[in-house]
């Protein structure tokens, strides 16, 4: 159960770095939402999962399961909100310059 666990541990880990590694690297608030709101999402289900296998059966792991249910309906109804906004507030996307 823990190798399992750490395996999960590991692997959401490894989305929630190339989410930001998207953060910091894509152009603009559109691209950004849409590599966050993705790799966000599954990478805070494999930790949360990880440490609900590294729990057990107990109460926290309820609040574990609670909060994963809550982070899947709230991520993509804030990152359609976070477009939505930017589209709104006038901002374009980007396009790549042709020379």
């Amino acid at each position: 159960m823990d190798t399992l666990s750490v395996i999960f541990l590991s692997v959401g880990l490894f989305f929630l770095v190339v989410a930001a590694i998207g953060v910091i690297r894509l152009p603009d608030v559109f691209s950004r939402a849409h590599a966050v709101s993705l790799t966000d999402s599954l990478g805070a289900f494999l930790m949360l999962a990880g440490i609900a296998m590294h729990e057990g059966l107990d109460k926290n792991t309820l609040k574990i399961l609670v909060v994963l249910a809550l982070l899947y309906i709230q991520n993509p109804v804030i990152a359609h909100a976070t477009v939505r906004a930017a589209l709104r507030s006038g901002l374009k996307p980007w396009k790549k310059e042709t020379p």
